[in-house]
């Protein structure tokens, strides 16, 4: 390394690139090789629509800033899951050419169940989330980490709801089916509202994600609401 400290420069950057190549090969193989382009300046806003489109082989997922009358703005991020790839992984990309990763999640075997890891272009880790089984008997309950943030703890808002759910995954062939009715899913911590996540009735599935605090990180709350609908019938 010279006195200007270029090679050393030189050397992350490589390193960085190396470990884009690899999270997009871990969680999509089929899909171009990203680069680890800056994620659009999605921090800035609190509510966004997720909508997905169903086709034969494939369900695509665009995320929207919401405008203030509520329907789809610009679109910020774009996902596409494969009707036979295997579950419980997904990369989130700018848009869809799927060169620039704004995040992945994966599942690995954890202590708590199955925990997801929510890590950016570089392969750097910056949040997660995991169900937890014994509050979800009653009301589907999940717990979002944001290391050195926040801890966020998001149920379902109606006991009816979460019962009908609960009833239609003991019906046979209907645990196969994703579950239609509407809900809405509230996140606190410490008793305190920050985020919450709503399923629209509609022909088309439909999420508006609103985000009450200004430190949770956007792209692991867009990553946690594509999971609730991608493993819904898990």
């Amino acid at each position: 390394m010279d006195s200007t400290g270029t090679e050393s420069s030189a050397g992350t950057c490589a390193e960085k690139d190396k470990s884009a190549v690899s999270l997009t090969k871990a969680t999509s193989a089929s899909a171009p090789d990203p680069t680890t382009a800056e994620a659009p300046d999605i921090q800035s806003h609190d509510t966004f629509v997720i909508k997905k489109k169903l086709s034969l082989t494939a369900g695509e997922y665009v995320v929207s800033v919401a405008r203030p009358d509520g329907s789809e703005g610009e679109p910020i991020a774009y996902a596409r899951e494969k009707r036979l790839s295997l579950r419980g992984q997904m990369t989130v990309y700018t848009d869809a050419s799927r060169k620039s990763v704004v995040a992945a999640f994966k599942g690995r075997d954890h202590e708590v169940g199955y925990m997801y890891d929510v890590r950016d272009a570089s392969g750097q880790s910056f949040g997660s989330f995991h169900e937890d089984a014994g509050a979800s008997f009653l009301r589907r309950t999940w717990q979002v980490r944001q290391p050195g943030t926040m801890k966020l703890t998001g149920r379902e808002r109606s006991w009816v709801v979460a019962f009908v759910r609960f009833v239609w995954e003991f019906v046979p062939y209907l645990e196969y089916v994703p579950f239609i009715w509407p809900y809405r899913f509230e996140y606190t911590e410490s008793g305190k509202p920050l985020m919450t996540v709503t399923k629209k009735l509609g022909l088309h599935t439909r999420y508006v994600l609103k985000i009450l605090a200004p430190d949770i990180d956007r792209r692991l709350a867009i990553a946690h609401t594509l999971a609730l609908d991608a493993l819904e019938v898990d």
